[in-house]
């Protein structure tokens, strides 16, 4: 896998998680190709700018929220507008 790829697949991953919808770090992982890089996911997501990834999308594996780039607070906040939570 060539640098810079898996960042990709998981942004192509993320990116396809409809509206109300969520996937865990460690499901988008695998859907990216690296089933044990569930925190590297973490780590790619909190980069991430782009409203066109919905990286809010993006849960804990024992169904808390998780960390998010604008705060945990506000992710909660759009998930539950979203009707994800």
């Amino acid at each position: 896998m060539k640098k810079g790829s898996f960042r990709a697949a998981v942004f192509a991953v993320v990116k396809k998680i409809s509206k109300g919808k969520t996937l865990t770090y460690k499901q988008v992982a695998e859907a990216a190709g690296r089933s044990g890089a569930y925190r590297a996911v973490g780590n790619i997501l909190t980069t991430n700018h782009d409203p066109k990834i919905p990286c809010h999308r993006v849960i804990r594996s024992d169904g808390k929220i998780g960390g998010y780039n604008r705060g945990a607070d506000k992710k909660k906040i759009i998930l539950k507008a979203e009707g994800a939570i």
